[in-house]
Formats: C-alpha cells, sequence, structure tokens
C-alpha cells in the first residue's frame, strides 16, 4: 500500500465548499478543520485498497485504552490513523490536519500528540497536514520555533506536509 500517493490523490479531489466554508451572510469562505477533515477521510477511502490489512480510522478516542496513556496520549484523538484495529503492531500511520492560519497553540498540542504517537505508541509514521494558501515558509519557521527546547516534540518524527489549493494535490514540504 503506498499511503503517500493514496494521500495525494485524496487531497486532489477536495472541492473548494470543503477546502473553505461558504458562510451565508459573509462574503468570505472560512476554513474548518473538521469539514475539511471529514472530506479527506471519504477521499481516501474510496481510493483505500480492498486487499490491505490496515483500516482508516477517523477521531478513535483512546482514552481508557490499556496501552496507550501517559506522555501526550491521554485524551488525544487524532485527526486520522491506519491501523489494524486491536493489534498494536499493527499501528502505521497518525495524522493531524490544521489550516495553515491555525494558531500556535493548537499546532504545539498536535506536534506533541504526533511525537507521542511515534515514541510510545508504536506508530511507524506521522504527518502534520496544513491546508489553505499562505505563506508557508512562515508557518514553517513557527513550527521550527515551538520545537525548539522542547522535549516532547520530535519534528524528525513529523512529515510536514501541504495542500495549498483546491485541485492540487498536498505535497511534502
Amino acid at each position: 500500500m503506498n499511503i503517500d500517493q493514496i494521500l495525494l490523490n485524496a487531497t486532489k479531489r477536495i472541492k473548494q465548499n470543503y477546502f473553505q466554508l461558504p458562510i451565508d451572510g459573509q462574503e468570505d469562505p472560512i476554513y474548518r478543520e473538521r469539514v475539511y477533515c471529514y472530506e479527506l477521510y471519504h477521499q481516501l477511502r474510496i481510493s483505500w485498497p480492498d486487499e490491505t490489512k490496515y483500516e482508516l480510522s477517523g477521531e478513535v478516542d483512546k482514552s481508557g485504552h490499556p496501552l496507550i496513556r501517559g506522555n501526550n496520549l491521554d485524551n488525544v484523538k487524532p485527526d486520522l490513523l491506519v491501523h489494524i484495529p486491536g493489534d498494536m503492531r499493527g499501528n502505521y500511520l497518525v495524522i493531524e490536519v490544521k489550516p495553515l492560519i491555525a494558531n500556535k497553540e493548537g499546532i504545539k498540542k498536535d506536534l506533541k500528540t504526533l511525537t507521542a504517537f511515534r515514541r510510545y505508541a508504536g506508530y511507524r509514521k506521522a504527518i502534520y497536514l496544513f491546508y489553505g494558501q499562505g505563506d508557508i515558509q512562515y508557518k514553517i519557521n513557527q513550527i521550527m520555533g515551538l520545537a525548539k527546547d522542547e522535549a516532547e516534540i520530535d519534528l524528525s518524527q513529523i512529515e510536514l506536509w501541504w495542500h495549498s489549493e483546491v485541485g492540487s494535490s498536498a505535497e511534502k514540504i
């Protein structure tokens, strides 16, 4: 299973009204993470290979899990997981999604979550997917600043991706 290719294809198919939500009485549409995530999940499921043993899950609540706790794993619900439910050896990919305009506090929380899932929950890959137009270099610099001197964030464990506009695929940055 080539998860990168599946993600590239899925992001390319996300339409404008899921990328930015139109609001009645408001001239400009707005970014809504849940709307984008649910459509991303849908587009991923459309392309999901039948022959894989891995399942795609959205916002799995890990609270109360006997093995996933402590170390920034309590009460977190990653946006997307690719795993074999019920088998910790089948933890493959954890994904967090944020609009490019997201605030630093939310980004820092997600970076800690992604790092924790790699370090302590046995996930082999972590992707932080940003979407929306803007200055991606500014966001990268912001992320680097958040990670500096923060033991709970390890950027070497996380792939950063950016989905810049409707009709294009996300890309690793």
